[in-house]
């Protein structure tokens, strides 16, 4: 279980897609799904740096001519952040059947109930650091 508060969306996704596709664990194999299923809650807390929360656009089609939608991140973050926030570990999965065997073992909600309790999930600690001087500290060793 991951809580996404405070969290940056792109830090986020990388843990949570790392989680996902089972590379924490000593048995991985790039062709194989050993990954953890992963529960995210207060999608709606989430932050995206710099300017991208008014510049970035999500953009969908409805397969029509014409059909194109654009919806920018502010808007997405306020009425579905769980969307943003489950395409945004969709895109670090990889792009075939095994990817979305993966994506189906995550769950993502917007506010910090879930109807995962009986499943007894275990927290996973996000790394918090923004900035080059804090992220090069922990992987100096």
């Amino acid at each position: 279980m991951v809580d996404a508060s405070g969290q940056v969306l792109g830090r986020l996704a990388a843990e949570v897609a790392h989680v996902l596709r089972g590379k924490h664990k000593p048995t991985f194999a790039p062709h194989r799904d050993e990954g953890d299923f992963v529960v995210v809650i207060n999608a709606s807390k989430v932050r995206l740096t710099g300017n991208k929360l008014g510049a970035k656009i999500w953009y969908r089609h409805s397969g029509y001519p014409g059909g194109l939608k654009a919806i920018h991140y502010d808007k997405l973050i306020a009425e579905r952040a769980d969307v943003a926030v489950e395409k945004a570990i969709r895109g670090m999965l990889p792009h075939n059947r095994l990817g979305r065997a993966m994506a189906r073992k995550l769950k993502v909600y917007k506010g910090p109930g879930h109807p995962h309790e009986a499943q007894k999930p275990q927290p996973l600690s996000v790394n918090k650091s923004v900035g080059t001087g804090a992220s090069q500290a922990n992987h100096d060793n």
